[in-house]
């Protein structure tokens, strides 16, 4: 099992073909999934399905499980991809489970994404979409570095941007 990053709290890894259940029962919350694209379960199945392939392909982005570090509970997943095609610009993604919201997983994972896509990929820019409700994700990627820029709109809707560019050392 590919890990990508573990903490004392948490580890960062592949999902296996196993867990596609799990993974699934994130999206049952309609609370969780609030500020998400409305997708069918099938839709989900078929992201899922994809990211095992592409593990398998050895790609370095992709959507990877978090799980916790002592009991292997499902705490949610994250993610970093090209943003609009762009293969310098890393969009970063999550989802946590509701009993995980407010105790800094999702800070301390964004710092971590952060860091990945910078080190393990040629991108010079890591983005963030946020609906403008969802304050709480604003305030993750802010701790993580990224900078509230102007609104954008991403298929009719209007959406919170927030951008981080690497700096050269």
């Amino acid at each position: 099992m590919h890990i990508v990053a573990q903490t004392p709290r948490f580890v960062i890894r592949n999902f296996s073909p196993e867990e596609e259940k799990i993974y699934l029962s994130l999206f049952d919350d309609e609370e969780v999934t609030r500020h998400l694209p409305k997708r069918t379960r099938d839709e989900n199945r078929r992201i899922f399905r994809d990211g095992l392939h592409d593990y398998a392909a050895g790609k370095v982005l992709g959507r990877w499980g978090i799980f916790n570090n002592g009991n292997e509970e499902f705490i949610g997943i994250c993610l970093l991809r090209p943003y609009d095609g762009e293969l310098n610009k890393i969009e970063l993604g999550y989802v946590l489970g509701r009993n995980f919201w407010g105790k800094g997983i999702a800070g301390e994972m964004a710092q971590i994404m952060v860091a990945y896509a910078f080190t393990h990929t040629d991108a010079t820019e890591i983005v963030g979409v946020t609906t403008l409700e969802n304050v709480a994700s604003q305030k993750v990627l802010q701790k993580a570095g990224l900078e509230r820029l102007d609104n954008m709109i991403r298929d009719g809707e209007e959406l919170a941007f927030f951008k981080l560019i690497k700096t050269v050392q």
